[in-house]
């Protein structure tokens, strides 16, 4: 979606505040950058306080964890490789 960025501002924000989505899900969703995304709260700081706090909410929360979701990831990541993996017998130490 590109558009009018002032409306595509609010309707990002609003996506975020309902979605609970990170920026990276929102840039994939309307088809735009990061960076875009950044931009677009931007202007929605100056176009409507109210919706960027809600947003700046949501942010706020992904980002604090952010570090459990790439955790996760890693597990899973190696829980795949070692079920996969066929298993090679041990050698005892002497």
């Amino acid at each position: 979606m590109k558009g009018d960025p002032e409306e595509r501002a609010v309707q990002v924000g609003r996506y975020i505040v309902a979605s609970g989505a990170t920026v990276r899900a929102a840039a994939r969703v309307f088809g735009v950058s990061k960076s875009t995304i950044w931009k677009d709260q931007l202007r929605l700081r100056h176009q409507n306080p109210g919706l960027w706090a809600e947003v700046q909410g949501v942010i706020k929360k992904n980002k604090a964890e952010r570090h459990l979701r790439g955790g996760e990831a890693t597990r899973q990541k190696y829980r795949r490789l070692h079920q996969n993996a066929p298993c090679a017998p041990r050698e005892q130490a002497l």
